[in-house]
């Protein structure tokens, strides 16, 4: 006798055959890198800077945080092998937790993670486009333009969104090679000699570990996104084994690439010159090129922005996708074109919302809790992982799965750490922490129509365990 299948299951299958398999390794690790690699890490390290101040220390920080990260892509990694399902964390959240915790991520998600964050890069790659060609529009109309171009390359099929991702990867790989050779460069040449004391030239009131644990948190963010690959788990060739792969490989690049270009600035700056510099990777390029270096930065930094959008046009689109096939959105949003197997509601949904917020020029409130809410619901789907073991214990999919070393406890650690960034990063904001819980609390009455609109014995369903349980 056939086994029931639960909704949640039929759902996904659904998604599956209305989505095309159509990525493969290297398409999904270059997914997970562009997910992470973004303007940031040409700006961040001067922030790392000003909290220690010796190179050691900096470069410290930015391999504890790969380190991390590459915890979290081993969580990931599991839980992937575990559940491959269109929407990712929204999937894990749903079925891991329960669907008003996956709802209330996908709305995050769509009002604050990727809205507020999309737009103030699309904003940030129209300040260098219009440095480079002095362009006589607004940051507003490039930054809008641009999201339109992505749209209609990625409506046009994954394949096609997918190519142009990979090819803005490779090329912010380039450019960070570009800035981790400039370095190399010149301490090779022996310009300045590099002090490499492990000590704080200026210990905060807390300590060497207050000042640790100050400068690591925009390192962790510089190399969040990493888990975005997952929303495709439906469009990539055996995700139980590909999506893994892409995920180690991905943070294990994208690790390399951070210390190298670390190393750069130090290198060239030194630890107090980095910290008094707003612009570092223009700053070193500047100084071992001239302006030549400094129009080269530029371009690789514009690059780097212009693939982060691409990256976010190409991946959050399916979570939404992901929950209207649930029933916990409206059901046009789960509408795949035919001739290209993509989730066209989806993604004119995304785009025309992060367009929004661009047009509105107020998201700069909204980015203070883009950091809150993604770190949040990061450490919440990686928690999954513990329920999904004791649900899989003695199936084939414990047998088969990937394994996170040290688990629990590097699991433990791993989810602890995000919640304490997300934490932290609400107290930061302390006054306006109404504006966020408002918002999510917000998302509470519409999952409930959403879910009553649904027919009563579909809706016990949404709760049934997995069928092998």
């Amino acid at each position: 006798m056939q086994k029931p299948v639960s909704l949640r299951e039929s759902c996904n299958n659904s998604a599956a055959r209305g989505l095309a398999a159509k990525l493969d390794v290297f398409d999904a690790t270059m997914i997970v890198m562009g997910g992470v690699i973004g303007s940031g890490i040409f700006i961040t390290p001067y922030v790392v800077a000003q909290a220690v101040h010796t190179p050691a220390l900096i470069l410290a920080e930015w391999v504890i945080g790969g380190a991390v990260s590459l915890a979290g892509a081993f969580v990931f990694a599991e839980l992937a092998s575990r559940r491959p399902k269109v929407g990712g964390d929204y999937a894990y959240l749903q079925e891991g937790v329960s669907p008003l915790a996956g709802f209330l991520y996908g709305w995050m998600a769509l009002l604050v993670i990727n809205a507020g964050g999309t737009a103030a890069v699309a904003l940030t790659f129209a300040q260098y486009v219009k440095q480079i060609g002095a362009l006589p529009v607004s940051d507003r109309v490039i930054g809008s333009a641009t999201i339109l171009v992505l749209m209609a390359i990625n409506c046009a099929g994954v394949r096609a969104g997918s190519n142009v991702q990979s090819v803005l990867m490779i090329l912010r790989i380039a450019a960070v090679l570009l800035l981790a050779g400039a370095g190399i460069w010149w301490a090779f040449a022996g310009t300045t000699p590099m002090q490499w004391r492990p000590a704080l030239d200026r210990p905060p009131g807390g300590g060497l570990a207050a000042a640790m644990a100050l400068g690591l948190i925009p390192v962790l963010f510089s190399y969040g996104g990493y888990q975005s690959a997952t929303f495709l788990a439906a469009e990539i060739r055996e995700p139980r084994k590909s999506l893994p792969r892409a995920l180690l490989l991905g943070v294990a690049g994208v690790t390399a690439l951070y210390v190298l270009a670390t190393f750069a600035c130090v290198a060239v700056l030194g630890g107090n010159g980095l910290a008094a510099t707003a612009t570092p990777a223009s700053a070193v390029m500047q100084r071992v090129l001239g302006r030549t270096g400094a129009r080269l930065i530029a371009a690789g930094i514009t690059l780097s922005a212009l693939g982060f959008l691409s990256q976010s046009v190409l991946t959050y689109p399916r979570v939404f996708f992901a929950m209207a096939k649930d029933g916990l959105f409206p059901a046009g949003i789960a509408r795949v074109n035919p001739r290209t197997q993509t989730p066209v509601a989806a993604i004119v949904l995304q785009c025309t919302l992060t367009i929004v917020v661009i047009c509105a020029g107020q998201f700069e409130s909204i980015l203070n809790y883009v950091e809150s809410m993604d770190a949040f619901f990061l450490g919440l789907a990686a928690a999954t992982l513990f329920a999904f073991r004791r649900r899989d214990a003695g199936t084939a999919r414990q047998e088969s799965a990937a394994r996170v070393p040290g688990h629990p406890w590097s699991t433990l650690g791993y989810v602890t750490i995000c919640w304490i960034v997300a934490a932290n990063s609400l107290y930061k904001y302390r006054m306006n922490a109404m504006l966020v819980l408002a918002i999510l609390g917000a998302g509470v009455p519409f999952y409930l129509y959403w879910r009553s609109q649904r027919p009563r014995s579909e809706t016990a369903e949404m709760t049934y365990e997995h069928p092998e349980n």
